[in-house]
């Protein structure tokens, strides 16, 4: 990894932390955050994805909008570290444990491959 990419993914990393830290004291279900990106087309390809513990807990949290505020949140604190996201609505994502253990097996590396712009 070239050293402006690192510099990048560490602040990404470091953006995302305090997100997760604050939605684990916010937001009910709410398990863990990361993220995938191809940093020659950065920041359009960065795809950050919050994961629930379960399928409705998710529901939930989008009845609640709490969806909007881990949005918020995200970009917030990206912007901190100097990261604007180009399309927050489609750029930060959700999904659960529990969808991941049905469709991949429990396999996060694959399913996350999904969620790649």
């Amino acid at each position: 990894m070239q050293k402006t990419v690192k510099k990048l993914d560490n602040n990404v990393i470091k953006a995302l932390t305090n997100v997760c830290e604050l939605a684990k004291r916010e937001v009910p279900g709410f398990q863990w955050i990361t993220h995938t990106a191809s940093y020659d087309r950065f920041p359009a390809s960065l795809a950050v994805i919050c994961v629930f513990d379960t399928q409705a807990s998710l529901e939930e949290a989008v009845v609640q909008e709490h969806d909007v505020y881990l949005r918020r949140q995200v970009q917030s604190q990206l912007i901190k570290v100097g990261i604007k996201l180009k399309d927050a609505r489609h750029q930060v994502r959700y999904d659960s444990e529990q969808a991941c253990e049905a469709q991949n097996n429990s396999n996060w590396q694959q399913r996350l491959k999904s969620h790649q712009s």
